[in-house]
């Protein structure tokens, strides 16, 4: 860069006026920083409601497209004290009968209390109990035998990490001198045994193993409905019902319990609640983005102005710009269009039409709505709506009597934002999958301001070079022009 001289001579203010001479040029490249910064907060105000669109989409919409997803199933059982019940989707509707013949249990090893009491600790050598070398004890659990040396030099805790490594839980009390061996899951399957042979047989007897007391796991065993069922657990699955049995009943009084399955009204209400709630939410803050308030005369702020400002001024100069950037959005009218006009749809179901009105469900009169609530739906009789609550309360009802029709109903509208969403979210040559905007203009817009931005930065670079070597010119030419002057001078006398 070329020394500049600025009004040494002359005693010009150089910088101002080259400022002023190439403002114009400036302001050019501050129009575009502005254009791109406004860009920029589009991008982010649609990323931030697609993702809560895509959100809709994906999970709500989605799992709600298939009748299943509202058949809940209550469950009543007679004695929850003896078994409790979860009946899945599948469930059959109607009262079943269960017996409660006998609890799953483990296999159990209680140890004899060694002869040394209160002296064997988990860091007493087997030899101390008179273990002999090469014993030999046998673990068998199912069709799996595993032999187990012993060695005189063997500590108590040796030993019961070599048992536990054959699969089984095993402790030494030293409070009681006793070894403490169990399955580590339920069920007949789980048994376990010791063996010997030769002098292991003297191993297992000196250590409490050899007479200890046992108890064989064993099989849960129902009967539903008349069939035997059995399960290593306490916990069955038998045709969409979850059976968690917690005591015997009593055989016999003939005991039975009673398993009664039924619509879970309240479960199917919430569901369908749920959705309109999550739709009224987006609706509402679309329309509300739509139907923003002009920002015409604002612009995004440079830093000379916003120096000039607050903090909360420029706060709430640059709200007032992006509460506008999607109003009149043609990418957002169209899908508020789209949803809109999917929920007003109507249902054919066995020759008759249904709409969500046909449920108690509707949208407030148009002059009652407030602003931006005019697409939201509100339930008729719900409690915490004030719009409907004094109305009576349709969709309990329905779902009560005939649930077969909300299901497919709701089924078949929700289908019908999806399907309606997937053709928004399609790829486009503006638009990336899953997007309902023009992301991909957006981008190619940002991108074109950022080129327009250093061509004219470079422009105002040069215009600013070009001007300073004259005024560097001038300066000289000055200088000269002044120290000639005093030359002639001194001549002069």
């Amino acid at each position: 860069m070329a020394i500049r001289l600025s009004g040494m001579v002359s005693g010009m203010d150089t910088d101002a006026m080259v400022k002023e001479l190439v403002s114009s040029y400036r302001i050019k490249t501050q129009k575009y920083e502005k254009a791109k910064t406004k860009i920029e907060w589009k991008q982010e105000a649609w990323q931030d409601l697609n993702s809560k669109i895509y959100k809709l989409y994906s999970s709500t919409l989605s799992n709600l497209r298939m009748a299943g997803a509202y058949n809940k199933k209550k469950m009543i059982v007679s004695d929850a004290t003896k078994a409790s019940v979860v009946a899945q989707s599948g469930a059959v509707t109607g009262t079943q009968t269960l017996e409660i013949e006998k609890l799953a249990t483990s296999g159990y090893l209680t140890g004899e209390e060694l002869e040394a009491r209160g002296k064997v600790t988990k860091n007493t050598k087997l030899g101390e109990l008179g273990i002999i070398e090469d014993s030999k004890i046998t673990l068998t659990k199912g069709e799996k035998a595993t032999d187990i040396e012993l060695t005189a030099d063997m500590t108590v805790s040796d030993l019961v990490g070599k048992l536990r490594e054959t699969g089984v839980n095993v402790n030494f009390d030293e409070s009681n001198q006793r070894f403490f061996i169990s399955s580590k899951e339920s069920g007949a399957k789980e048994n376990f045994t010791l063996s010997a042979t030769g002098s292991g047989d003297i191993a297992l007897n000196k250590l409490g193993l050899k007479n200890g007391k046992k108890i064989e796991g064993e099989d849960a065993h129902i009967i539903l409905n008349g069939a035997d069922f059995y399960s290593s657990t306490n916990n069955f699955s038998i045709n969409g019902l979850t059976i968690s049995v917690n005591a015997v009943t009593e055989k016999e009084k003939n005991e039975q319990l009673t398993l009664t399955t039924d619509i879970d009204v309240d479960a199917v209400y919430d569901t369908i609640k749920g959705f309109l709630k999550e739709y009224n939410d987006l609706i509402k803050e679309m329309d509300t983005l739509y139907n923003a308030k002009t920002a015409k005369g604002y612009e995004p702020l440079t830093s000379e102005e916003k120096e000039a400002m607050s903090d909360e001024e420029v706060e709430k100069w640059e709200k007032k710009i992006k509460d506008s950037l999607l109003r009149r959005d043609s990418n957002l009218s169209s899908v508020i269009s789209g949803m809109k006009t999917a929920m007003q749809s109507s249902v054919e179901i066995n020759g008759k039409n249904y709409t969500l009105s046909s449920f108690g469900i509707n949208t407030a009169s148009y002059f009652s709505s407030g602003d931006n609530k005019k697409g939201m739906y509100h339930i008729d009789g719900d409690s915490e709506d004030a719009v409907s609550s004094g109305n009576d309360d349709k969709l309990k009802s329905m779902i009560a009597s005939d649930p077969d029709t909300v299901f497919t109903f709701f089924s078949t509208l929700v289908t019908n934002v999806y399907d309606d969403l997937t053709k928004k979210m399609s790829s486009t040559t503006l638009s990336s999958a899953f997007k309902v905007y023009n992301d991909k203009q957006l981008q190619d817009e940002q991108k074109d301001y950022e080129k327009k931005i250093d061509k004219w930065e470079d422009y105002v670079s040069q215009q600013e070079e070009y001007w300073y070597s004259k005024f560097t010119a001038m300066e000289k030419a000055l200088s000269e022009l002044q120290s000639s002057t005093s030359a002639l001078a001194g001549l002069l006398g």
